[in-house]
């Protein structure tokens, strides 16, 4: 093998694999000394060297030079070829693995050459990726040649491949269609600062603007809403909720809980939660179906949200009150200053930090710890007791099929409202209980999951 062919060889590979070249002539050199310790036997210590400007090829076996020749023409030839093309193969397989690790959380478009056992596969050009079942949004289903975008969701080395997977159904894919569709947000004056996403049925998107100029809700949806209505149509009619973005809480909760009208917002701080309070023909648009859109806008803020009236506030102040004053130890001042700081329930009290109980009612250790027993206790009891109550409930329906109520949620429409906000137009019956009271009038169980954000 003569200097120039070196060069072009390694010239080549550098161009049709994308591989650097000095991998590849490490690559070389790897593959000469493999095949010259197989010839002088396993102790020898041998050393190749290629002049990475003339491709000239110099080599010592414990300390003497070997003659080029011998190296390159009549030594090893056939196993330095395939020590070669396995080097290179692993070193294409690196440089793939680099490319599109250096890409997870972006988007990628694809033609879906096979579609087997609900597996998508789909080739990105050079390589080839996997999209499976567990990452398509619900519902949705391919063919092949058929165009498909997705985020890459994790890349890895999978023997002498690399194994790429994509995801349809994370929080990045719906932020890489509102890059692609809204210039605003790629030239910096909309910047999206959240997202929560229950994929195939509804998103919310938080944004804000940093020109006062630019409406950051009125761009996102487009003029007669062409741009969110291309982004709704590439998720398969998912619901986009645009949601203005506000570091106050105060002001952030309500926005994400739209379309539903807040009355307040009482954020309890120690727990990280946020009561609102709505009017009773609000509930059920503040909960959503099988309490989507509070859950959603938990997600959204970052806080734990309940949803309740206020006369169902005032009752459960009550049965706290008189619930925590029952507990050993708890004197009534303490137990109205912990309902307060928003404990509510037994469960709440029994996950408080004993440090902030100590200080709050002057107590010893022994008497936080035996406060907490005792409410951990109380929880279990009405934790079953709730438990109970909706089995016995649920018989009941299925007993009586014509007492169930309906829960149906009407059609939606996304449309810009005269503040600027994204507005919807849905019918809802009646929300489910809010909670599962205890006969014995201390406090409810934590609330029930269709009104917590939880």
């Amino acid at each position: 093998m003569k200097p120039e062919e070196i060069l072009r060889i390694v010239d080549a590979i550098h161009r049709d694999k994308n591989i650097d070249k000095e991998i590849v002539f490490q690559a070389i050199e790897s593959a000469l000394v493999t095949a010259l310790v197989r010839h002088y036997g396993e102790d020898a210590e041998v050393i190749i060297q290629i002049d990475r400007e003339s491709g000239a090829i110099a080599g010592t076996c414990d300390g003497t030079n070997i003659d080029p020749e011998e190296i390159t023409g009549r030594i090893g030839a056939q196993t330095a070829k395939q020590v070669i093309i396995q080097k290179i193969r692993e070193a294409e397989r690196d440089s793939i693995h680099d490319e599109y690790e250096e890409q997870v959380g972006q988007m990628v478009s694809g033609l879906v050459t096979r579609f087997d056992g609900g597996v998508a596969t789909v080739s990105l050009g050079a390589t080839e990726a996997i999209l499976p079942r567990s990452e398509q949004i619900p519902g949705e289903s391919f063919h092949v040649n058929e165009r498909v975008r997705a985020t890459i969701f994790e890349v890895r080395k999978s023997g002498s491949r690399v194994k790429i997977i994509l995801s349809r159904i994370r929080p990045q894919l719906v932020q890489r269609l509102f890059e692609q569709e809204i210039p605003e947000i790629i030239d910096g004056v909309i910047e999206i600062r959240a997202i929560s996403r229950e994929p195939g049925y509804r998103s919310k998107v938080a944004v804000i603007s940093s020109d006062n100029r630019v409406d950051c809700v009125g761009a996102c949806v487009g003029v007669r809403g062409n741009r969110i209505k291309n982004i709704v149509e590439e998720l398969g009619g998912e619901r986009i909720d645009i949601v203005r973005w506000n570091d106050d809480l105060q002001v952030l909760v309500p926005n994400a809980l739209q379309p539903a009208e807040v009355d307040e917002v009482i954020l309890c701080q120690m727990l990280g939660r946020g009561i609102v309070l709505v009017r009773e023909d609000q509930l059920s648009l503040a909960i959503g179906r099988r309490g989507q859109n509070v859950r959603l806008a938990s997600k959204l803020c970052g806080w734990d949200i309940e949803i309740m009236t206020r006369e169902e506030l005032d009752q459960q102040i009550e049965r706290a009150v008189d619930g925590f004053s029952s507990i050993t130890g708890l004197e009534e001042s303490v137990a109205e200053r912990l309902v307060g700081e928003g404990f509510l329930s037994y469960d709440d009290l029994s996950v408080i930090e004993p440090d902030d109980l100590m200080e709050m009612g002057e107590l010893s250790a022994e008497a936080v710890d035996t406060i907490v027993n005792e409410a951990e206790n109380r929880a279990t009891v009405a934790e079953e007791a709730a438990a109970d109550e909706r089995r016995k409930q649920r018989e009941q329906e299925h007993v009586e099929p014509g007492s169930v109520e309906a829960n149906a949620e009407g059609s939606v429409e996304i449309a810009p409202g005269a503040d600027g906000e994204v507005q919807e137009q849905e019918a809802t019956s009646q929300g489910e209980p809010l909670d599962a009271e205890i006969a014995s009038g201390e406090p409810s169980e934590a609330s029930s999951p269709p009104q917590s954000g939880s």
